[in-house]
């Protein structure tokens, strides 16, 4: 059973919601380490003193912020909870706004909140208000040492808290160069109908990390002293461009085509 890492209330209006709050994803990435060449030890991470000539452990280290050359202030980890702002126990909900006003490019991490027993009914309510109106809360809250501007939304009996970036943190596009290029009606009409061809419902169970999948196949091999056959690079050629999609569509349909019709 997951464990809520920061506990807490929502605050909306006049109305607390005590909730607790669990991390939404996990990686499943193969974990490697880095070993010594020689004897394929794991070498241990030293802190080392320059000054005191000292190996230092972290009951050693102490945290500052350097605020001038060599000059820093320090802080005792107690002290981060003594942040003046509300956010430190609340989750601040600012206003409410439709999803589709926030650029995907805010979105970078997920949590799931679960209400304590004495707010399953205001949980509900707020979530519940959430779904008939089709909007999501912008709120703030703080943890992790900074505070967090995120977006409170329903999915399924839940409620989802994603955090997002503040402006200031998105870099500016403006130096990608897009490389316009001059193209025909008949070839965006034949790149729309290969758009129409290919659309199908977002299904998250449908896709596989054939990477991790291929990599975990790998690794299995060479513990069974096997022998890794390596792919071979494809080579990249540029058809006809109304060529290449008319095929694109074609090769769609085929495929389409072959799905056997469930009875």
């Amino acid at each position: 059973m997951a464990r809520p890492f920061w506990n807490g209330a929502i605050s909306f209006g006049l109305v607390s919601i005590p909730v607790k709050m669990y991390v939404a994803t996990e990686s499943k990435s193969p974990g490697f380490h880095y070993l010594h060449k020689m004897c394929l030890t794991r070498p241990k991470q030293v802190l080392y003193c320059e000054k005191d000539k000292e190996y230092l452990t972290v009951r050693d280290m102490a945290l500052g912020y350097e605020y001038a050359k060599g000059q820093y202030v320090i802080f005792k980890e107690e002290e981060f909870k003594k942040v003046p702002v509300k956010t430190t126990h609340t989750i601040d909900i600012l206003g409410f706004t439709k999803s589709q006003e926030i650029d995907p490019i805010y979105y970078y991490a997920s949590h799931y909140l679960e209400p304590e027993k004495l707010g399953a009914k205001p949980y509900s309510l707020l979530r519940e208000a959430l779904f008939k109106t089709g909007r999501v809360g912008i709120a703030k809250v703080s943890f992790q040492r900074r505070e967090h501007l995120c977006c409170l939304q329903p999915i399924d009996d839940i409620l989802l808290l994603h955090s997002l970036h503040y402006s200031n943190e998105i870099r500016p596009r403006g130096e990608i160069a897009g490389l316009k290029s001059e193209f025909t009606k008949a070839e965006i009409d034949m790149a729309i109908s290969l758009i129409a061809s290919m659309e199908k419902p977002f299904k998250p169970a449908d896709y596989r990390d054939e990477y991790r999948e291929a990599l975990e196949s790998m690794i299995e091999a060479k513990i069974n002293g096997k022998e890794i056959s390596v792919p071979e690079v494809p080579t990249v050629v540029m058809p006809d461009l109304m060529s290449a999609l008319k095929a694109s569509v074609e090769a769609v349909k085929k495929g389409k085509d072959k799905v056997p019709v469930k009875k």
